[in-house]
């Protein structure tokens, strides 16, 4: 099956959110390339940036499950090749 990079961009803002995040990211670890978090305490948030080698609709249920969890924003950016 043909696979697509893309990063997906995080933002936590409900800190009581980041376990069921991180199952999430678990579920996917084999499609998962790296992942990097940086604490915005100014603002009280986490911005996590996750490059990912899967299937678009991989990518895409993966995006789409973490912006069903409360506080968390997630959008995906693809490569063109």
């Amino acid at each position: 099956m043909e696979t697509r990079v893309a990063v997906i961009s995080i933002l936590v803002e409900e800190p009581e959110s980041v376990s069921k995040l991180n199952e999430l990211l678990h579920t996917y670890s084999e499609y998962i390339i790296g992942r990097m978090g940086i604490p915005y305490r100014v603002k009280n948030i986490n911005i996590i940036s996750v490059a990912i080698d899967a299937p678009q609709d991989k990518i895409n249920a993966l995006t789409g499950s973490l912006g069903k969890l409360s506080g968390i924003t997630a959008k995906a950016t693809y490569s063109k090749a």
